[in-house]
């Protein structure tokens, strides 16, 4: 099965690299077929589901998100901050770049990778598009910052992980703070190199005379409700703390902020059908995704799939380096996450390694620490909603992304595994 597992990850990778197929056909007819091959028939039928339900709250979740920011981007809630933004960075690539970093920085706060994806994108776009500057330098960025800040209690990886292991959440997150600053001085020093190269590029010069205002002149749009601004950017922090203090589930939060956002800006049901509408093709692309991808991660979990490679990695591993489970963790939850969900991951891998690591005497607390090293590459991940939303806002191919991000993604990993390493969070 391990065999089968690796075989039918390497195909739907290659078809979708190559775009012989697109990511929702492929996640869905590859572990069809190979389920075939395998003799499971109606078996696929209950791992399908089982998967589809795993995936279900992420679902929810977007949609009412997706919705809810573009309801807010509609109403004009985020015109005065890219204007203030534009305003700061004036038209240097450097001072954009780090400024994207900044935001994506402290938006990522509220452990969602696709809501960052959301207000730091709608913020900083017209002023890449503005500029010319290459709009995928900011999914560098929002990879490098987004990943890094997630590992927050109320993120997704950390509390797998501390669950999985039966383990602390807090202790498992408060060892790995020096780790994520040094993530963070990574991801800045990646924003200077690419501000600076864009600089060079574009063939800006800090004398050069501006002929025009450096704030945009951006129009006032139909949907536009300056005068609900505040009741907006009210809404928005009382959203974002709620989803900080774990207020209630994520799908939950949003689902009553949308409500809110459209009775406040749009109470004639017309003008709410007209703004749902207006994004549904949008949100359907996203929900698409997710699903397709529990069916794959289903039918990979159900039928041992996901076992046998665990189990296959574990054979490889030579008896001396034994002690060093942590690292090998580590290392291999680069691969691991990136072809597999992170429930598959943590609940599935993860305490198999845990399990071998004890034999040795590592400390549950290092494997579990070790295994979130790898999140910069699982952001990149075909099965992770967020890079798939990304892209769409961007308007660049999947794979554009996964091409220019993945070097930065690996870079990012390697940081975090040897400040890791530096700091004593894992040994």
């Amino acid at each position: 099965m391990a065999w089968v597992g690796f075989t039918m990850v390497s195909v739907f990778m290659l078809l979708i690299l190559t775009r012989r197929l697109s990511a929702i056909v492929a996640l869905v007819l590859v572990p069809v077929i190979f389920g075939l091959l395998l003799g499971l028939g109606a078996q696929m039928g209950q791992m399908i589901m089982d998967g589809l339900l795993k995936v279900t709250p992420t679902a929810m979740m977007l949609m009412f998100a997706i919705l809810y920011f573009a309801v807010m981007y509609d109403a004009g809630l985020f015109e005065p901050a890219v204007k203030r933004i534009v305003c700061w960075v004036g038209d240097d690539p450097l001072r954009i770049t780090l400024g994207t970093a900044a935001l994506a920085s402290i938006i990522s706060l509220d452990g969602d990778g696709s809501t960052t994806v959301l207000v730091v994108v709608t913020a900083f776009l017209p002023v890449y598009l503005r500029l010319g500057m290459n709009p995928l330098i900011m999914a560098v960025m929002l990879l490098l910052t987004n990943t890094v800040i997630n590992i927050v209690p109320w993120g997704g990886p950390t509390p797998r992980a501390a669950s999985a292991l039966h383990l602390d959440v807090l202790e498992v997150f408060i060892g790995l703070i020096p780790t994520m600053l040094a993530g963070l001085v990574y991801a800045f020093a990646a924003a200077w190199w690419l501000g600076k190269r864009e600089r060079k590029r574009l063939g800006w010069v800090s004398s050069q005379v501006r002929t025009a205002d450096p704030i945009p002149d951006r129009r006032v749009l139909a949907t536009h409700r300056p005068k609900l601004f505040w009741a907006n950017l009210t809404l928005t922090v009382a959203l974002v703390a709620s989803m900080v203090t774990s207020l209630g589930p994520l799908p939950v939060l949003m689902m009553v902020a949308l409500a809110l956002a459209l009775v406040i800006n749009y109470p004639r049901l017309a003008d709410q059908k007209e703004r749902i509408a207006a994004h549904s093709e949008s949100v359907l692309n996203v929900l698409a995704l997710i699903f397709a991808a529990g069916a794959f991660t289903g039918i990979l979990t159900g039928s041992g799939m996901v076992e046998g490679m665990s189990q296959a990695l574990l054979n490889v591993v030579p008896e001396s380096a034994g002690p060093h489970m942590s690292l090998i963790t580590a290392l291999a939850a680069i691969p691991f996450t990136f072809v597999m969900s992170n429930d598959a991951f943590f609940f599935g891998i993860l305490p198999i390694l845990s399990g071998a690591a004890a034999q040795y005497g590592v400390d549950p607390m290092h494997i579990a620490r070790a295994a979130l090293l790898g999140q910069p590459v699982h952001a990149l991940s075909p099965l992770v909603a967020a890079p798939y939303l990304l892209a769409s806002l961007i308007q660049r191919d999947f794979s554009d992304l996964q091409r220019c991000c993945l070097g930065w993604a690996l870079g990012g990993a390697a940081v975090l595994i040897l400040a890791a390493l530096a700091t004593g969070a894992i040994i």
